[in-house]
């Protein structure tokens, strides 16, 4: 069966038919040719496929999201942004988001086909941990504000994400050094 469904890429508005089973990653790539979301595992286990997904009237770029797991007809209407949409939107690199910069600097990638969802994931990680969200490892949980990212914390909270290089160092270190300045949060510069 198939329906019609509104999504906001990067900043572009699109109108597609899917079938009810399309993932939104699926439609990503395959529909509308958006290539940063990557297809790792297919099973949500290895974060290739992470992007920010808001709803309608939601602030921001939204929370991580699996999109190999989400079914695209239950985003209707939703904003997605992606690796190449927290930049300048254009997807060309001359506009780098302060944590795709980091990347580069710390050298947080090798093959680079985890950074998009890594980069994504981190973004996501920031607005959470800024919102005072805990995780596994959050030391004091009845803190006011957010909570400290120590390199075991960041490590904890980017845990969903993989890198078969093992750049695990360089992609702490980056979002560490982008965390302490405070930046990191937003779709866009």
């Amino acid at each position: 069966m198939d329906s019609t469904i509104s999504l906001t890429v990067d900043g572009r508005r699109h109108e597609l038919t899917v079938d009810t089973r399309t993932t939104v990653l699926d439609a990503l790539r395959d529909r509308l040719g958006v290539t940063s979301a990557k297809k790792g595992c297919d099973h949500g286990q290895c974060g290739a496929c992470t992007v920010l997904m808001a709803g309608p009237g939601e602030q921001g770029p939204g929370r991580r999201v699996l999109s190999c797991l989400s079914l695209a007809v239950a985003h209707d209407d939703a904003a997605v942004t992606t690796a190449d949409g927290l930049g300048d939107g254009l997807g060309d690199g001359t506009d780098l988001h302060p944590l795709a910069e980091a990347f580069v600097t710390h050298d947080a990638y090798q093959c680079g086909y985890c950074t998009p969802g890594q980069i994504c994931s981190a973004v996501g990680m920031l607005d959470e941990a800024r919102a005072g969200h805990p995780s596994a490892v959050t030391s004091d949980l009845s803190a006011d504000g957010p909570a400290v990212l120590d390199r075991a914390e960041i490590a904890e909270r980017l845990s969903g994400n993989l890198c078969r290089c093992a750049a695990y160092s360089g992609i702490v270190s980056a979002v560490s050094a982008v965390s302490a300045v405070g930046t990191g949060a937003g779709a866009s510069r």
